[in-house]
């Protein structure tokens, strides 16, 4: 090999003596100052050139090239890339793994919609996929609500037209079907026993990019969103996978392919901040879907607004809770009617349990309470009162 020496210059380094500058690079002879923890080290080297067609070459850099003479610390160079190449490799066969099991169960959603005041159906897409074998479909509600026509193409590449089975905007989940036998279906993992740091994978068709896959973490747990219905969510999950247009109602699976939640938003302005809906409420409100085609849910009739209570209230009357829900304005005909509600009322309790805002109201009206008689609890003016109402099916 032809080699060029070259004369070293006096060097004050801000790194390290080891920087990234391997020791084979050195011959002798020549001094070089390297800066190391405040001091000097003055050592006899000299800097060799190589060829460049053999420094191309990655054995170069893990010590191939100039081996004679190598010192026992840069022997550990490659041992340590190893085990650093271990542990992604590991990593990379996790999510491969998670993926081959998953992924021929997801589908890609089109779909033909035509909004209010619009003369014109408009075309969109989404993500879905597969939860039984013979072709019900998870997805999510705002990616088929209102469609006129959808469309749904296997990983495969055969399309098939789909049937809406039932859609609930309060929880923002669907489910579609197909006719189709013998399909591949995933399954749902518990949702409870997720923990924040777990790996996450989001496979979905971001822009009509076909089973793409994205991973990241869960970044946290419990948090809560609006649906479009202006119902919170509960138990959503955050993670940093990324998720883009399209990837809605498309799995989030963990390392054993199993699904943790369905993917339903992200925030636009910010980088690595997405939510899925868990896999454990998912489940739950298929099954309803399934059956009924809808999810039942009692009203009462109002519309309210969270506030504060004052505190002298709160005291005379021993209240677990210092807020309450003021009625805005009561529905016609409504169950709030004859219960006696009027506006300007505060809710603060129902059949025994405190009411401290529109959303724990929310989560006592499930489809149980209908037609069933409740005691509801109010602040009118300083006057503490107990009605009674019979809350309705949501229409």
């Amino acid at each position: 090999m032809e080699e060029k020496t070259f004369w070293a210059c006096l060097l004050v380094l801000q790194a390290p003596a080891e920087s990234n500058i391997p020791n084979d690079m050195y011959g002798s002879d020549w001094p070089v100052v390297d800066e190391w923890i405040g001091k000097f080290e003055i050592s006899h080297r000299m800097m060799t050139t190589t060829n460049l067609e053999r420094a191309a070459r990655p054995e170069f850099l893990f010590g191939e090239a100039n081996s004679e003479g190598r010192s026992a610390n840069q022997m550990t160079t490659p041992k340590a890339f190893g085990a650093d190449a271990a542990l992604l490799d590991e990593y990379s066969r996790a999510v491969v793994s998670a993926v081959e099991r998953v992924a021929p169960s997801v589908v890609n959603i089109e779909v033909q919609q035509r909004g209010k005041n619009q003369r014109r159906d408009n075309g969109g897409n989404g993500s879905g996929f597969m939860i039984t074998p013979d072709g019900f479909i998870l997805t999510n509600s705002h990616v088929v609500h209102a469609a006129t026509r959808i469309i749904v193409n296997l990983s495969g590449g055969r399309d098939y037209p789909a049937q809406l089975i039932g859609d609930d905007p309060e929880t923002d989940l669907a489910v579609i079907r197909i006719d189709a036998p013998q399909l591949v279906h995933v399954r749902l993992a518990d949702s409870e026993g997720l923990r924040v740091g777990q790996l996450a994978i989001a496979i979905g068709n971001p822009f009509g990019f076909q089973a793409s896959v994205t991973a990241g973490v869960i970044s946290a747990l419990g948090r809560s969103m609006y649906s479009q219905s202006g119902r919170l969510i509960d138990n959503i999950i955050q993670t940093d996978a990324a998720l883009n247009p399209g990837n809605s109602g498309g799995p989030l699976v963990n390392s054993a392919g199993e699904v943790i939640g369905v993917n339903t938003a992200m925030i636009r302005p910010a980088q690595g901040i997405c939510f899925a809906i868990a896999s454990n409420t998912a489940r739950l409100v298929a099954g309803w879907l399934i059956r009924d085609g809808r999810i039942r849910r009692s009203y009462i009739g109002v519309a309210g607004q969270n506030v504060p209570l004052h505190r002298r209230v709160v005291r005379f009357y021993n209240l677990p809770l210092e807020t309450g829900v003021l009625v805005v304005s009561i529905e016609k005909n409504s169950p709030a009617e004859p219960a006696g509600l009027r506006e300007g009322d505060l809710i603060v309790a129902f059949n025994g349990q405190p009411i401290g805002s529109v959303h724990d109201l929310h989560k006592i009206l499930v489809g149980e309470q209908i037609g069933v008689s409740a005691s509801l609890t109010v602040i009118r003016q300083t006057e503490k009162l107990e009605l009674t109402i019979l809350p309705a099916e949501s229409r």
